[in-house]
């Protein structure tokens, strides 16, 4: 029963339904409204569980998307792909979700650019790519942990500006676009991993200097 559900709960299962209703009424009120007659959940409930309004909205739309693509890509399934297919996949499975709600997506976008909201987006956006490493299997904890999402984020957030307007048939043009993109992702953490190989093999200042200040007896 709905009314037994937490705050939580009523926003994951108001998520879905807000978008589509975003998509004609704009993050507000009226989509919130209208997701919540959908789900039979009580309005004033509704309210309370977006105290934030549309950013609250949309970040619980963002989750949602975000659970849905890891749901559609199992470990097992991906375990039997290369680091770059499973990062290809998690990207198209997102962009899969959010299809059907582009206008939805379009308007959550103009929301967060907002100043006022800027590191709400930038949270947002670490969040969902953070999802996509992890979900690939990334165990990162040192500076790749870093690099790795901001390079993805990127590569992500140009995607979605061709995705919004991709009227090829089966989104080819967004799928080409990321393609592009990927192979310069890849290129750069292999780029990368040679520095760092190169790195560990060359001479330590801070070493040299340790053995002038106390040299080996």
């Amino acid at each position: 029963m709905t009314d037994d559900l937490t705050l939580d709960e009523v926003r994951a299962a108001l998520a879905p339904g807000l978008a589509s209703n975003a998509a004609f009424d704009g993050w507000g009120d009226a989509a919130r409204d209208m997701a919540a007659a959908g789900a039979g959940i009580d309005r004033d409930v509704a309210r309370l569980a977006f105290p934030g309004g549309a950013v609250d909205m949309i970040d619980a739309w963002f989750a949602y998307v975000d659970a849905a693509m890891a749901a559609g890509l199992p470990p097992e399934l991906l375990g039997t792909m290369k680091i770059r297919e499973r990062i290809t996949a998690l990207i198209e499975a997102r962009l899969g979700v959010l299809a059907p709600d582009r206008e939805a997506l379009r308007r959550a976008l103009a929301v967060l650019a907002l100043p006022t909201n800027a590191f709400k987006a930038a949270r947002l956006g670490w969040r969902t790519a953070d999802r996509m490493w992890r979900t690939a299997g990334d165990t990162a904890t040192d500076y790749n942990h870093y690099t790795k999402r901001a390079t993805l984020l990127a590569v992500y957030a140009s995607t979605i500006t061709v995705f919004l307007d991709d009227e090829s048939e089966g989104l080819a043009d967004t799928r080409a676009f990321l393609s592009r993109r990927i192979d310069g992702l890849m290129r750069f953490e292999k780029a990368k991993a040679g520095m760092i190989r190169r790195a560990e093999h060359m001479p330590s200042l801070s070493r040299f200097i340790g053995r002038l200040r106390y040299p080996v007896a």
